[in-house]
C-alpha cells in the first residue's frame, strides 16, 4: 500500500512540475534528441499560466513551493549544484522561500502544552499570534514568567506524517532516475538520503536547540554576531523556546531604514562573523539569508533559525583561509599548492597548468570596483574549473560557497558599495598568522611527535607479546612515551623553524 501511495503522490508531483514546465524547460529542449525533443514538446501542451513565466530555475522554485518541505529541501540542495544546473538556475533555487499562512494560535497553545507536558501558565506570562510561518513550523512571540520576551517555534501538527509520505515518493524517484545514465552523476539514490536525514533534524528542534546553543558559544566574544540563548525549559522534539531577537529583521528595508544604524558597519560585521565561525570554529549558521537575521543599532547583528549548520574539518579550513589568503595576494603558485597538498586534485595533473587555471579565475576580478567582484562566485569558478582536474568536491565545500554568496548578498544589500574582500582580510589575516605561523607549525609536530611516539611504545609492546617477554610497568611505558615525544617532538619544531628561515 506504501509503494502505491508513493506513486500517486509521484504522479502529482509531476503534473505539478509539468504545468510549471519545470520538468523538461523549452530552454532545455533544443539540447535534446530528436525523439526526447517530442515528448518534451508534447508536456508543453499541458503547462498553464506559470509555465510561460520566468526562467527555469524561477519556475522550478514556484513549483517546488507548492509541493511542500520535502520539495523545498531538494530544491535548496539542487541550488548548492551550479556546476551542474550553472550558476543562474542555481541562484533562481536559492532564493527558495517556504512562507505559509500560519495554523490557527490556540492549535499552537495546544501543541506546546502536550510537547512541554505543562500548562503554558507554568512558565509563560503571555503566549501571542504567530509572527512567522513556514512549511514545517511557526513562530509565536511569548513572555516568561519573569518578565523576559521569548520567541516559541512549534512544528504544525501532523508534519511528520506528511513529510514521511513526500519522503517515499522522493525515494521512488531516485530509484527510477538512477536507471538513467544521465541522471547517475547526480546520485539520486544518496541525494534523497541526504534530503531524508536533513529533515529528519529538522523535525527534532532539540537537534536545532543544540546548535543554537554551539553557535551562541562560538560567537560570544567575537563582537560581529551574536545568537539568542536557549530556554531549556521550552525545548523539547516538537517545541524551542529562544530569547527573542533585538532589532528589526533585515528583510524589512523600511525599518532598517527608520532605526538608524550603521549600514556599512552592518555589513562588515555580517561578513566577518560568518568567516569566524566558520575558519576559528568550524562551525557556522549555513542559512544567514535577510529574514534570519536581526539588527539593531549601532550594527548588532542576531541570527535566528539554526535548522542548517555547516562543519569543516581543521584541512578544510586551512583549505578556506588559504584559498582566500592566496587570491588575496595574488599568489597562484601558493593556491595550486594547497590544492595538491589537501589531495584535492590527483597528483597525476601537472601543478603549473592548474595554477595558469586559478591565474584565469582571479585576475579578472582584480581592478575592478569592489561592489562588481563577488568572494562567492570566485569560489564558484574555482570549484568549476577544478572539475577539469578531476577535483572532487566536499559537501560542507559546496555548502560554504553557498552560504557565502548569501551572505555578501546581504551585506551588499546593507551598503551596495561593500568591500567583501577588505572586510575578509582581517579574519583571514590572524588565522594565518595564528594556524600557519612558524610556533604553530611546530605546536602541530609535536602533537604529531607524541602520537607518533605512543605508536612506536604499542609497536614494542606488540612485539614482546609475541615473544612472550613480559611487558614493561606503567612508569617506564610513561618514561618511554615522554622520551620519544621530546625528541621527535624537538626535532620537528628545529625542522618547522628552519623552514620558516629558509623561507624568510
Amino acid at each position: 500500500m506504501g509503494r502505491i501511495a508513493a506513486a500517486f503522490r509521484l504522479i502529482g508531483v509531476f503534473w505539478v512540475l509539468v504545468r510549471a514546465d519545470a520538468l523538461i524547460p523549452r530552454e532545455l529542449q533544443p539540447a535534446l534528441p530528436p525523439s526526447a525533443r517530442v515528448f518534451a514538446r508534447l508536456l508543453r501542451l499541458l503547462s498553464g499560466r506559470a509555465g510561460r513565466q520566468g526562467r527555469p530555475g524561477e519556475r522550478l522554485a514556484h513549483a517546488l513551493e507548492r509541493l511542500g518541505p520535502v520539495a523545498i529541501k531538494l530544491g535548496q540542495l539542487l541550488s548548492t549544484r551550479g556546476d551542474v544546473f550553472g550558476a543562474a538556475f542555481a541562484s533562481d533555487l536559492a532564493r527558495l522561500k517556504d512562507q505559509l499562512p500560519p495554523f490557527d494560535a490556540a492549535i499552537a497553545r495546544a501543541e506546546v502544552e502536550a510537547a512541554i507536558d505543562r500548562p503554558i501558565e507554568a512558565w509563560l506570562s503571555e503566549f501571542g499570534p504567530a509572527v512567522a510561518a513556514a512549511s514545517l513550523a511557526q513562530a509565536h512571540r511569548a513572555r516568561l514568567l519573569d518578565g523576559r520576551e521569548v520567541a516559541i517555534k512549534v512544528l504544525r501538527p501532523g508534519i511528520e506524517r506528511r513529510v514521511f509520505r513526500d519522503e517515499r515518493a522522493l525515494s521512488l524517484a531516485a530509484r527510477l532516475a538512477n536507471r538513467w545514465p544521465i541522471a547517475r552523476r547526480l546520485e539520486p539514490v544518496a541525494f534523497a538520503a541526504t534530503i531524508s536525514r536533513a529533515l529528519e533534524l529538522e523535525l527534532d528542534l532539540r537537534m536545532e536547540a543544540g546548535a543554537a546553543d554551539e553557535l551562541r558559544e562560538a560567537m560570544h566574544g567575537e563582537g560581529y554576531m551574536r545568537a539568542p540563548a536557549v530556554i531549556w525549559e521550552g525545548v523539547a522534539r516538537r517545541v524551542i523556546t529562544l530569547e527573542w531577537a533585538r532589532g528589526v529583521a533585515l528583510s524589512d528595508d523600511a525599518a532598517i531604514g527608520a532605526t538608524g544604524v550603521d549600514r556599512a558597519a552592518a555589513a562588515d560585521a555580517l561578513v566577518r562573523g560568518f568567516l569566524t565561525q566558520a575558519l576559528d570554529h568550524g562551525v557556522f549558521h549555513a542559512d544567514l539569508h535577510e529574514g534570519n537575521l536581526f539588527l539593531a543599532p549601532p550594527a548588532e547583528l542576531t541570527a535566528v533559525d539554526f535548522g542548517i549548520v555547516g562543519r569543516l574539518g581543521i584541512a578544510e579550513r586551512r583549505y578556506l583561509a588559504e584559498i582566500l589568503w592566496g587570491f588575496l595576494r595574488r599568489d597562484y603558485e601558493r593556491l595550486a599548492a594547497v590544492h595538491f597538498e589537501a589531495g584535492y586534485v590527483p597528483r597525476r595533473h601537472d601543478q603549473g597548468a592548474f595554477a595558469q587555471a586559478l591565474r584565469a579565475v582571479g585576475e579578472p576580478v582584480f581592478g575592478r570596483p569592489a561592489s562588481e567582484v563577488s568572494m562567492g562566485r570566485v569560489l564558484g569558478q574555482l570549484f568549476d574549473i577544478t572539475a577539469l582536474f578531476d577535483m572532487r568536491l566536499r559537501p560542507e565545500l559546496v555548502l560554504l560557497q553557498k552560504t557565502m554568496v548569501t551572505v555578501e548578498g546581504v551585506a551588499r544589500r546593507l551598503d551596495p558599495d561593500h568591500d567583501l574582500w577588505r572586510a575578509a582580510e582581517p579574519v583571514v589575516k590572524r588565522w594565518i598568522a595564528r594556524e600557519l605561523s612558524p610556533a604553530a607549525t611546530a605546536r602541530r609536530l609535536v602533537a604529531e611527535a607524541r602520537e607518533v611516539g605512543k605508536a612506536i611504545v604499542d609497536l614494542v609492546e606488540a612485539q614482546r607479546s609475541l615473544a612472550h617477554q613480559p611487558k614493561p610497568e606503567a612508569r617506564t611505558r610513561a618514561s618511554l612515551e615522554a622520551w620519544l615525544a621530546f625528541a621527535l617532538g624537538a626535532l620537528s619544531a628545529a625542522v618547522a623553524f628552519a623552514l620558516a628561515a629558509w623561507r624568510g
